[in-house]
């Protein structure tokens, strides 16, 4: 697949300065730019890079200025970074504009799906499930009884979305995700065996939200587990039944968050954090990575550590925690010159 500088240019509603007509074919570091290849430059410090490069068209800003000679043919647009993500994002939409439903497949009599669908081989598609327009549904996923997917929603290979799942527009689901299974619950009877509390409720995913590869999120015991739209999931992280993540919280990989908690709007938080159950984090939170949260979270606070402390607070005392062995000497070595006395 080739695009021309002009052609690029149009995407982006750039200004082509150099050869209009060159064409690339693939994406390259500007350090490793060879012909063919399109690049950028949005950092300072890789400018030097710009007079050597072999790649056949650079994404500029406006204001640069050339202080030597370079061969690259230049797009001048507002924002370089921006562009070349926007760049990338189309890039990914032609790359992923597959139609029509592989062989082999099952798909239920029941089941109903938009125009421009796409079904890979060995994907399953149960009684009842609706699947909107321009979805993508790549090989060897499950779709079990009942569950809804909106329109231009990718569901990439291997991930296995259980019975009465809800998926809004405009969400990608990772390879590997696990999206339904039955929430962590058992109730030890009288001999302190552990009997399973049936989990009859469903998960509930809003619009535009990510959720990366190996990710689960749990069905509600009663009710529903809710992610709300904008959230991003990364990979391998673990939601509970009954929880809920409030629109745009990013959530970094291997975060653990334990039943019924509720977590709110933008919100940061970090990898490896984990949280206890039946709690509630405000608003524009900022978890540090591997802290632990054990108790309610008011809005805009910044917490670090396990058991997790005011982001500030922590800084301090782990001044502290570092120079603990030569404090312990400092009162070893008072003791005894007070004793000496």
């Amino acid at each position: 697949m080739k695009f021309t500088a002009n052609q690029i240019a149009g995407i982006l509603e750039g200004e082509v300065e150099g050869n209009e007509t060159v064409e690339v074919s693939k994406l390259a570091k500007i350090e490793e730019g060879t012909q063919g290849s399109l690049t950028f430059l949005a950092n300072p410090k890789y400018k030097p890079y710009i007079y050597t490069t072999d790649a056949s068209i650079t994404i500029v800003d406006k204001d640069f200025v050339a202080e030597s000679p370079i061969k690259t043919t230049l797009i001048r647009v507002d924002d370089a970074y921006k562009a070349f993500s926007q760049l990338l994002e189309y890039y990914n939409q032609v790359k992923m504009n597959k139609v029509g439903i592989e062989q082999p497949s099952f798909i239920a009599d029941s089941a109903q799906y938009g125009e421009n669908i796409y079904i890979g081989a060995f994907s399953y598609l149960g009684e009842n499930v609706s699947i909107g327009k321009n979805a993508k549904i790549y090989p060897n996923v499950y779709i079990g009884d009942n569950v809804t997917i909106g329109d231009d929603v990718v569901v990439f290979a291997g991930s296995k979305i259980y019975s009465e799942t809800v998926i809004g527009d405009h969400c990608v689901i990772h390879s590997g995700a696990i999206i339904g299974a039955d929430g962590f619950g058992f109730a030890p009877n009288e001999k302190g065996e552990f009997q399973k509390v049936p989990q009859t409720g469903n998960v509930i995913i809003e619009d535009y939200v990510d959720v990366g590869a190996g990710t689960t999120i749990d069905r509600a015991t009663l009710g529903s587990t809710v992610i709300r739209t904008g959230v991003k999931l990364d990979n391998q992280i673990q939601i509970a039944h009954n929880v809920e993540i409030g629109r745009n919280t990013a959530i970094a990989a291997q975060t653990g968050i334990a039943g019924s908690t509720k977590i709110g709007e933008n919100c940061l938080i970090g990898g490896q954090v984990g949280i206890v159950g039946h709690i509630t984090i405000g608003n524009n939170v900022r978890i540090q990575a591997q802290s632990g949260i054990g108790r309610n979270v008011k809005d805009n606070e910044v917490l670090q550590g396990s058991p997790a402390l005011n982001y500030g607070d922590y800084n301090k005392s782990y001044v502290y925690f570092k120079n603990l062995p030569k404090i312990v000497n400092r009162l070893n070595n008072l003791e005894k010159n007070n004793g000496d006395d």
